[in-house]
């Protein structure tokens, strides 16, 4: 049998490269470890994101955050939707610029 594991890679593509190293380095504050433009490197933490030029196919991740309302709305304004939002579950489902969809999780306090 073979066994499988995931990475800490995780690809978006898009075809706002710039913007999107923006809007992850700039917007969300992570860093950027790797900026060759056919495949920019961003460090999140717990996996890394890479940059890709192209169309967007698109999983649904999750942040966790201090205070999920606050976040919510200052992802609004930063130009995201809301695509979901279950508070009883809790489910707080955003869908960046670039399409990438995440959820937005109350981290343990």
């Amino acid at each position: 049998m073979n066994s499988m594991a995931s990475s800490r890679d995780i690809i978006i593509q898009t075809d706002r490269p710039d913007d999107a190293k923006k809007f992850y380095t700039e917007i969300l504050g992570l860093t950027l470890f790797d900026d060759n433009p056919a495949m920019r490197g961003i460090e999140t933490g717990a996996f890394r994101l890479f940059i890709e030029p192209g169309p967007y196919p698109g999983p649904v991740l999750e942040f966790l955050v201090d205070d999920v309302q606050a976040t919510k709305s200052r992802l609004l304004s930063a130009g995201c939707t809301l695509e979901q939002e279950i508070p009883s579950l809790p489910r707080c489902y955003m869908r960046d610029p670039f399409g990438l969809v995440f959820n937005l999780h109350q981290r343990p306090r």
